[in-house]
Order: structure tokens, then sequence, then C-alpha cells
């Protein structure tokens, strides 16, 4: 667990804890000692605390003129028993619309685990995107199964053309717009 790092490349075009505007603003990461885990599994220093004990964020990139977020996920996301979409809704998420923030894309690649729970907070987050959208990119199939059988996918856009493999290829703009032309293609 402590080898999977965030999604660092894009560094030079963001970086959250040097963005005033970040619910990260002025994190100091120690590389030299692990700290943050997950069921007694260290995990590495660069994953964001953000109030659960078994889902952490990394912010890749935002834009506050294009009012976009990319967002690198890990460890559990565990409504069950742990509340997690409270956590990640109230401490980051809604920083974010604040900050003028609509148009949401998840990396899901090391999420190893769902559990859902009620719908209240996803359907909170829906409604307070208003035109924008939220895209869930390369989670694990049986994430997406979970999440359909708690009928998630009302209000999180994924699977199908959202399998992006090659996005770490790409500069973060052009990753969001492909994935914009995407579910533009799905709401049309």
């Amino acid at each position: 667990m402590h080898e999977i790092e965030p999604f660092y490349n894009w560094e030079n075009y963001y970086n959250p804890a040097d963005d005033e505007r970040s619910p990260f603003h002025g994190v100091e990461y120690n590389m030299q000692g692990y700290t943050n885990n997950i069921y007694g599994y260290f995990i590495h220093p660069l994953w964001d605390y953000i109030g659960s004990d078994t889902l952490y964020i990394k912010i890749l990139f935002i834009s506050y003129e294009k009012g976009i977020a990319i967002l690198e996920m890990f460890g559990e996301w565990n409504d069950t028993l742990h509340n997690d979409i409270m956590h990640f809704k109230r401490n980051v998420i809604d920083h974010l619309l604040g900050e003028g923030i609509t148009q949401f894309i998840l990396l899901g690649e090391n999420i190893l685990n769902f559990h859902g729970s009620d719908d209240c907070y996803y359907e909170e987050w829906f409604e307070d995107v208003e035109d924008g959208w939220i895209a869930a990119v390369n989670f694990r199939d049986f994430v997406l199964d979970e999440w359909k059988k708690f009928q998630l996918d009302y209000y999180i856009n994924f699977g199908g053309t959202l399998e992006i493999i090659n996005w770490r290829t790409m500069p973060p703009l052009q990753f969001y717009e492909t994935v914009k032309k995407n579910i533009t293609l799905r709401l049309s």
C-alpha cells in the first residue's frame, strides 16, 4: 500500500499545497515518514487526509476559470462504516463548489473496495453542480457494480467511454476535454 503514489506528473500545471483556494493549501508533506494508514497499512505521504480513516484523495488539477477539478482517489470508499462520502462532500467538494467548481473528474484506479449506504450526499452533490457534472474514470468493475446497486449511476457518470486508460499521457486540459466530450455525448 505504501508504494501506491498519487499521480504527480501534473505538478508543473497545478499543486494544491500552493493554491490559496485549495482545501489543502499550505499542507507540508513529510517524505521521510509514513504516518497515515488504512487498516494498519501505511500509505504514501502524498495522499491527502479528508477526515476518513479509509478514503484519501489527491487534487491533481483545478481550473477555476473553467470550473473543473480532477481528483485521484485511494483506499476503501466505505459509506457503511465510515460515511466516507460525507467526509469527502463536506471537507473537499463543498469547498470546491464554493470556489465555482461544477465539473468533477474522479480517478478511481486505486479505489480497492466500495461499501454503500444511502445516496443523500450523492444526490446533494448532483444538485449542487446544477449545469455541471460528476464523472468517474477508471474505477474497477466490482466498484461500479456496487455503485449500480445503490443507484449512484443517477448522480455520477461512469463506465463505457469513461474508461480512459491512457489519461496519464495527456496534459490535464486535454484529459478534461476528452472526458467532457464523452459526457456531452451522454447527456445529449
